[in-house]
């Protein structure tokens, strides 16, 4: 028969393992997420063998993630959207400074392939870069993607979200993007891109 102990105890472990895990995560969101659940199951473990204190820094923290998960959720207003200039400027920086990341999910991205676009989009939190489209647009609301790409610290659709709400404003209206890992690929269906003869395609 199954020792209840060892039970117990697996359930401790993978509290912390959880927690842990959280901690090597970019993702603000993300981390929040895991570790709240890696807290929670932890909080559960303490309550088990009667570790007050430690049930009691857990559910504080479980706390925390929540109110942060909340706030996380209401800080569109801290995003901002600008158009920039290719090949100058922030764009320029984000790029070089990011160039071997972006690579991970767009194979084919090249510094001296930005010159093919017309137009770059970059998204700012707090004034610190966040996120950068860069692309072809046609003159006619369509943006052909050669790089959609989130810093790794805003990798959780933030980003995205809140620039494809605002790129309207812009006059494009309508995303295509082709090529990328197949990570890239998910995060457009996740996004709500639909596979077509064109690419993955967004109408805003």
């Amino acid at each position: 028969m199954f020792d209840i102990k060892i039970l117990i105890e697996l359930v401790g472990y993978l509290g912390s393992a959880l927690v842990v895990v959280s901690m090597l995560m970019t993702s603000v969101k993300r981390l929040r997420i895991v570790n709240t659940v890696g807290s929670a199951i932890f909080t559960a473990y303490a309550l088990i063998i009667r570790s007050y204190p430690t049930a009691l820094m857990n559910l504080c923290l479980i706390i925390i993630n929540i109110y942060q998960l909340i706030r996380l959720e209401k800080d569109e207003k801290k995003f901002r959207l600008m158009e920039g200039v290719i090949g100058a400027g922030e764009t320029a920086g984000l790029l070089e400074y990011y160039e071997e990341d972006i690579r991970k999910y767009f194979p084919d991205f090249e510094i001296t392939r930005t010159e093919e676009c017309n137009r770059v989009f970059l998204v700012t939190y707090e004034a610190v870069p966040a996120g950068v489209l860069l692309g072809t647009y046609d003159g006619n609301n369509t943006m052909k993607v050669m790089v959609d790409y989130a810093t790794p610290v805003y990798r959780d659709t933030s980003v995205g979200k809140f620039l494809y709400k605002y790129l309207p404003d812009h006059g494009v209206t309508k995303l295509v993007f082709s090529g990328g890992s197949g990570e890239h690929r998910s995060y457009l269906r996740k996004m709500g891109f639909i596979e077509s003869e064109e690419g993955y395609v967004k109408e805003l």
